[in-house]
């Protein structure tokens, strides 16, 4: 068997790319916290596919647990992918430390945690990819979403240096730059309709670029170019924005 370990997969996205790696042969490791509520999900893939999907539960947050969940994998995957996130509130985050530090934790530390330990093992096998879904609001904070972009800001450095680190070991290591989505998530943002992705098209873009060893995906493809005028801007200009 092949499989495919997919983080965060309650989330929208990581559904479709669940779909996709199925759709193209591979078996499938389903992890979340609560994992049993995506029983209907994975017998929906099975029938479809033919191929095998296993539920795990894990909370990321769950520092000490990381090494004994990957410990019991008894087949040890050739690839994984996170879609772990969490948006939270940007203003109850200013006031609430709490809220900051589960932002930070969730959309960095917690992924940083376990994909070490992931790509210590593939870096012994020699083989293997990583791919981090993390964010366009990564690229330059803005005062709408900072604390967020500052995570997956990290999370897009960290991705990186892991890039880096693991060429020489052939394991490859694909960062993904999401737009807007439509999701769960943003259900209650206005999100600009062109600027705004289905989440098929997401794991559409993630599951051709993974396969073509891409370093950075931009998805839409506009967001390539949205960010590079975002990223340009002066920033004795862009601090009087308020995007």
């Amino acid at each position: 068997m092949s499989y495919v370990l997919i983080l965060g997969a309650k989330s929208d996205i990581a559904k479709a790319v669940a779909r996709k790696y199925a759709e193209n042969g591979y078996d499938l490791y389903l992890v979340a916290r609560n994992s049993n509520e995506l029983e209907a999900f994975a017998q929906d893939i099975t029938v479809r596919s033919q191929k095998a999907v296993k539920l795990i539960d894990l909370d990321i947050l769950d520092y000490d647990s990381h090494q004994s969940f990957y410990d019991q994998l008894k087949e040890k995957p050739l690839g994984v992918i996170s879609a772990i996130g969490y948006l939270g509130e940007q203003e109850k985050a200013q006031a609430d430390f709490n809220e900051a530090k589960k932002i930070i934790d969730t959309n960095y530390t917690g992924i940083v945690s376990l994909f070490n330990i992931i790509a210590n093992d593939f870096e012994k096998r020699k083989s293997g990819f990583i791919v981090g879904i993390s964010s366009v609001a990564g690229d330059r904070g803005r005062k709408s979403n900072y604390l967020y972009g500052s995570a997956k800001a990290a999370f897009t450095a960290y991705l990186s240096g892991l890039r880096n680190r693991l060429y020489d070991a052939q394991v490859h290591v694909m960062t993904v730059k999401p737009g807007f989505v439509a999701t769960k998530m943003t259900a209650d943002m206005d999100l600009q309709e062109k600027l705004t992705a289905q989440p098929d098209e997401v794991a559409e873009d993630i599951y051709k670029a993974q396969q073509k060893n891409k370093n950075v995906l931009y998805t839409k493809w506009v967001w390539r170019w949205v960010m590079l005028i975002i990223r340009n801007t002066p920033e004795f200009q862009f601090k009087k924005m308020s995007i």
